[in-house]
């Protein structure tokens, strides 16, 4: 087999598992999402993450930036509809924030150690970035002054808190069983 055509296998198979990991972050959103805190049921936790951070740690940042576009799109336009682009914009803002800063700092060194504290990072990072998108997109989207954003924003934060560590913490647990699967 010429180098061509073994290139042109390797990116294909490569594909055909990112399409995989899309594949199952919307299966696990339509089977699990719900409000963890009944204050602002409208914000639920879905693993939808987890699929995302397992191929940016293994296809490196900007794929897992490509999964979360795509990701973002087919669920805000199938199971997550009712958010429309709201919903779209805000997975893109939010999960595209995590997934680049973690699969950069994972990215510099693979190891046990690294992908905590990558995963804690883009956490953190997510959780800033969410609290300016949200007062800046949530107001256009929902229609509401700043104001009332900002009275909602401790239980925003704390939903970010939340599903970022509960997503980072799975992801941690079934990286390395999944790695080698995804990386042959």
């Amino acid at each position: 087999m010429s180098d061509n055509n073994l290139n042109a296998q390797k990116r294909t198979i490569r594909l055909a598992k990112m399409g995989m990991l899309v594949a199952i972050s919307v299966v696990l959103v339509y089977f699990i999402h719900f409000p963890i805190f009944p204050a602002v049921p409208f914000l639920e936790y879905d693993p939808a993450d987890i699929s995302i951070l397992i191929g940016t740690f293994a296809f490196g940042p900007l794929a897992g930036l490509g999964l979360t576009v795509v990701t973002s799109v087919i669920q805000g336009l199938t199971v997550s509809a009712h958010s429309g682009a709201y919903g779209i914009i805000m997975h893109i803002i939010a999960t595209g924030t995590m997934v680049l800063v973690a699969g950069l700092i994972y990215g510099k060194g693979k190891t046990k150690k690294r992908a905590v504290t990558a995963l804690a990072a883009g956490s953190l990072a997510m959780v800033v970035v969410m609290f300016f998108a949200n007062l800046v997109v949530t107001p256009l989207f929902m229609g509401v002054p700043r104001e009332v954003v900002m009275t909602l924003m401790p239980m925003i934060l704390a939903f970010n808190f939340v599903k970022a560590g509960i997503n980072s913490t799975i992801t941690f647990l079934l990286y390395k069983r999944l790695s080698g699967f995804l990386r042959r």
